[in-house]
């Protein structure tokens, strides 16, 4: 496997570049956000470990552009743990997302996860297409319309939604939803969770009580039902 590491931390590269190479992967290395985007371009990597803050473009200005462009697993890898800059990476496209320091073992882990994720669907077979009542959901393009309108969806928001639009009517637990949308499951994952339904119930008109929305089961998980 081919990876993309990015970070102007020249002594925490050469470490996860050692690291990784022992695991057997193919390294690449890049210390600024423009050389990121240059050898992604040139080398095709099957995943980049983004650093968020990068001098000349910026780690998540450079992860905006490649999510715009492909469908390249990217996890970031930053110093930054406040909520609000989790969101951010995860709604510009991010699949994952670790905070410094780490060990080499969970971030191979995490590799592990994301690469798997993104390949197969760990809870039911993947169907090419969803339809909930007016909602159709495409898993090849990562496409959602309501009624027919385009909506635009973060790639968890996604993830999330598809999720519950393959069981419709049942009760999906937090731990399975978390688990399939990040690939993994993090109990600290779950205040994530409540915000990115928060957000598919706001983009969608989808109702928290109603007969037609995606429903809360406090203390077990969400469902989502057609009405």
């Amino acid at each position: 496997m081919k990876v993309l590491v990015v970070d102007d931390d020249v002594d925490l590269l050469d470490l996860m570049t050692y690291a990784l190479r022992r695991e057997g992967y193919n390294v690449l290395a890049a210390v600024d956000g423009q050389q990121a985007l240059q050898r992604w371009e040139s080398e095709n990597p099957d995943i980049v470990l983004l650093d968020g803050n990068l001098p000349k473009i910026d780690g998540f200005e450079v992860c905006r552009r490649i999510r715009h462009e492909s469908k390249t697993p990217i996890i970031m890898l930053t110093a930054r743990d406040e909520e609000e800059d989790i969101l951010r990476g995860l709604q510009i496209g991010a699949d994952d997302y670790m905070t410094k320091p780490f060990s080499a073992k969970q971030l191979a882990a995490r590799m592990k996860a994301v690469m798997r994720r993104c390949q197969t669907d760990p809870y039911r077979q993947p169907a090419s297409q969803v339809t909930v009542g007016d909602l159709v959901l495409d898993i090849q393009s990562h496409e959602v319309t309501k009624a027919g309108e385009p909506v635009q969806l973060t790639r968890l928001e996604f993830r999330i939604l598809y999720m519950l639009a393959l069981n419709e009517g049942r009760i999906i637990p937090y731990s399975r939803l978390i688990e399939y949308a990040w690939g993994y499951y993090d109990e600290g994952n779950s205040n994530l969770l409540k915000t990115h339904i928060c957000h598919i119930r706001k983009k969608l008109g989808l109702s928290p009580n109603g007969k037609r929305g995606i429903k809360a089961i406090l203390g077990v998980g969400y469902s989502l039902s057609r009405g």
